[in-house]
Order: C-alpha cells, then sequence, then structure tokens
C-alpha cells in the first residue's frame, strides 16, 4: 500500500488524534511514520507506527518538557516565548525534513494545521499532502473571529471590526513565526506565504468540528471535510468510582497541559459541594497527593490523575473543562452539557462556539465558587443544554469520524495524485 509521514507539533492531544487516524490507516495497510524530535516521538503509543527523530543538534533532550512548560503557563512573556519555540521548530522541520523524506520515499504526508513546515517542505518537494485541524481550523473568514478569540458571533459592523483589530494584534504576536514562513517559503521558490493559514493543503483538509459547533461559514474551500474527532471506536465501559445513581454526577477536567491548575480544581470542588453533587476530579499528573487530599476536603468525591473519559462522560449529568476541543468533541458524542473554564490557546474560541451552539455555559477561570456553582446548578436544570446534544449527536455520527478521514487521506494521497503533482512541479 501507501506510505504516508505526519508531520505535527508536539502536543499530547494533537498526536493522540493523529495517532487515531494513522492507526486506522495502518489496519488498512499502509505503512506510517511520525517525523519529530525525538522526545515528542516518545509520546507515541501505537507501536506500529514508525517513528523518525530528527533536530538532535537544535532540539536536544530537555527541549520538549520547555516547550510544555511554556504552553502549560500561557500569558505575558511565556506566550512570547512559546511562540519563539514555534518558529525553532519550524525553522529545524524546514531545514531537514526535504533530505528526511527524500531518504523515506514517502507517497504522502499528513500535517497538523498548527506546524506549517509540513506544507511547505511538501510543496517544494511536489508530494501530495493532506491538512488536519486537531484544535479549531486556523482557516480565515472575514466576518469571523479567529479561533483564539473569545469573541461571541455577531455579524454587524460593530463586531467585524472588533475581528479585525484582534486579527492584527494576533498577526503581530506571531510575527516571530510567520516571518521564519515567509523566508522559507521563498528559498523554496513558492508564492509569498505569511502565516499558518497560507500554508494548507489544496487536496484535502480535515477537521476535528462538525458544522454547527462553529460559528457560521460560507466561504471554506471545497475540499474541508468536517469528520468529528479522530478516536477509535467509543466502547461502553464502566468506572471504577462507584457512582451514586440518585445524584447528579459531575466530570472536572482541565486536560494534559492545565491539570495542575489547583486553584480552579479548588473552585469546583467547592461550588460542586455546595450543590451536593458528585463529583470526580482528573488533573492528568497535575497534581500531587496532598494537593489531591486538599480538594477531596473542600468537597470532591473523588480525585485521580487519569480517567478513562469517553467512560465517565457516558454517566456525567455535566462536564466541567478548559474548553478543548477534543473534550468538548467528546461531550457531544455522549450528550453531556458543558461548563466551559477557558485557559488559552483555542479554549476560548470553543468555549464561545460552545454557548454560541447552545451546548453549554462558560465562566472565568477567576470566578468565585458562588458564580460556578449558579452557571453549574442552571446547566443541570436547563433541559434544552441537552436537547441540543441530542440533535448535535445524529450530526457527530454522520460526520464519519477517523474511519472518514482515513478514506479522505487515500483518496487525497493516491498514487495517482503523487504522479499528477510531481508532473506538474
Amino acid at each position: 500500500m501507501s506510505h504516508f509521514a505526519v508531520i505535527a507539533p508536539p502536543l499530547f492531544s494533537h498526536l493522540r488524534a493523529l495517532e487515531a487516524l494513522s492507526q486506522t490507516l495502518i489496519n488498512r495497510g499502509h505503512k506510517i511514520t511520525f517525523i519529530q524530535q525525538a522526545e515528542a516521538l516518545d509520546l507515541l503509543r501505537e507501536p506500529a507506527i514508525e517513528r523518525q527523530p530528527i533536530g538532535a543538534k537544535t532540539h536536544p533532550k530537555g527541549s520538549l518538557e520547555h516547550t510544555l512548560k511554556l504552553a502549560s503557563k500561557p500569558g505575558g512573556l511565556s506566550i512570547l516565548g512559546l511562540i519563539e519555540d514555534m518558529a525553532r521548530t519550524t525553522d529545524m522541520l524546514c531545514d531537514e525534513l526535504p533530505t528526511v523524506l527524500n531518504h523515506l520515499a514517502v507517497d504522502g504526508l499528513i500535517v497538523d494545521q498548527m506546524e506549517p513546515a509540513g506544507g511547505l517542505v511538501a510543496e517544494a518537494l511536489g508530494i501530495p499532502f493532506v491538512s488536519v485541524a486537531c484544535a479549531l481550523p486556523v482557516n480565515r473568514e472575514p466576518g469571523l473571529p479567529l479561533p483564539v478569540m473569545p469573541f461571541e458571533y455577531a455579524d454587524d459592523e460593530r463586531a467585524h471590526k472588533l475581528y479585525h483589530s484582534s486579527q492584527q494584534v494576533y498577526d503581530w504576536m506571531m510575527r516571530r513565526h510567520d516571518r521564519v514562513i515567509a523566508r522559507h517559503a521563498q528559498d523554496f521558490g513558492l508564492s509569498p506565504r505569511h502565516g499558518l493559514q497560507d500554508c494548507l493543503s489544496p487536496l484535502a483538509q480535515i477537521s476535528q468540528t462538525i458544522a454547527s459547533l462553529d460559528f457560521p461559514r460560507h466561504q471554506m474551500p471545497p475540499g474541508f471535510h468536517c469528520v468529528g474527532p479522530l478516536r477509535k471506536p467509543v466502547t461502553h465501559e464502566s468506572t471504577p468510582w462507584p457512582i451514586d445513581p440518585t445524584k447528579p454526577f459531575i466530570f472536572a477536567s482541565l486536560g494534559t497541559l492545565q491539570g495542575h491548575r489547583y486553584k480552579i480544581f479548588k473552585t469546583i470542588a467547592r461550588a460542586c459541594h455546595s450543590l451536593g453533587v458528585q463529583l470526580l476530579i482528573a488533573h492528568c499528573g497535575g497534581l500531587d497527593k496532598t494537593q489531591e487530599d486538599k480538594l477531596l476536603g473542600h468537597g470532591a468525591t473523588w480525585v485521580t490523575d487519569f480517567a478513562d473519559q469517553n467512560a465517565v462522560l457516558q454517566q456525567a449529568q455535566a462536564v466541567i473543562t478548559h474548553g478543548g476541543l477534543n473534550t468538548v468533541a467528546d461531550a457531544i458524542t455522549h450528550a453531556t452539557p458543558i461548563l466551559a473554564i477557558p485557559i488559552a490557546f483555542d479554549q476560548p474560541g470553543v468555549a464561545a462556539r460552545v454557548v454560541w451552539s447552545g451546548i453549554g455555559r462558560k465562566v472565568s477561570r477567576y470566578c468565585t465558587a458562588d458564580t460556578l456553582e449558579q452557571s453549574l446548578d442552571f446547566l443541570l436544570h436547563e433541559p434544552s443544554y441537552k436537547q441540543r446534544l441530542i440533535g448535535m449527536q445524529e450530526e457527530l455520527r454522520q460526520a464519519g469520524g477517523v474511519e472518514r478521514a482515513a478514506t479522505i487521506v487515500e483518496q487525497a494521497l493516491s498514487p495517482q495524485k503523487l504522479s499528477l503533482s510531481r508532473a506538474a512541479s
């Protein structure tokens, strides 16, 4: 069959989604090779995936820890440091990928939207590639806010001015990364490129979203596909916690990068205690035993490092989340109302879309326990959230998920497309 290479940022949630897609393609007889710094490849779980480490000189041991530390505490100088780190990684990939890809003789690339090097190098070498939006799509459209912005949707002059001015601020902040993109595009002999949005596949783009979760879009490219979450098939399993079916059960998680935020978990625990509901907190290894015990004292029923999110959401009456797209998609899968506490990256944008679509509410990460309690209580007792989620479940089922994504990859990166692409280069 075919040999595909995967180019993605070294972020846990992105790797999980692309692993699921890769495993599906492997099951269909294809070969998959992930190419990244060695420490990022250590995060992969699927043994059938090939690993090709690069960047030994520019990204030695300890580099990924530095990146994840910046990503876990974004804001101020940290966010600028993270952008600088992104620029260095893109620079390294653009320098080293051409030699590696020629050596591997791959038939096509599967490229995360957040890593522009994959698209740049693919076009330079005449290799067909597919773009995958593991987070909210970076595709820009006039009249819509960028996915990293917290704004609600509105179609009026004031909103359009706000969206435009915020985009200018974002572009200013991303200028270091954008310069790397522009320089390598010029060096490769490509047309001018100015940002992530200019490095997407002309063949096919795959998104983990569904149309009803996003703001109204009217200018997406013809090869754009909303397939829903890239996951292995969901199994119906019980959880190890003795959940009382007569009392509401709440699941709270802030994801792998934000699981260290004890103060937010403390606020959640106090709010749930006041409501008299059961609360499971999963901190993804971000807290120590002392902090776990304190959260139990503040009102959490159970505290753990990791939980089978799908198994828990099958039983939960609500989920409290940082607004990560993966958790929101899983909540839609199980029709679990959402209380979003966005922190960084595309989380404010996801939270705004959760509110707009009517499947949940959002509160500030600085809110009091009383405010959180009021929002959670309303979420538990207002049936319209559940009703809208049930309606979105069908759209999610029809989207096709990881199997449809694998078919799109096969069709876009077929040997025939490869021959045509190289003949035109």
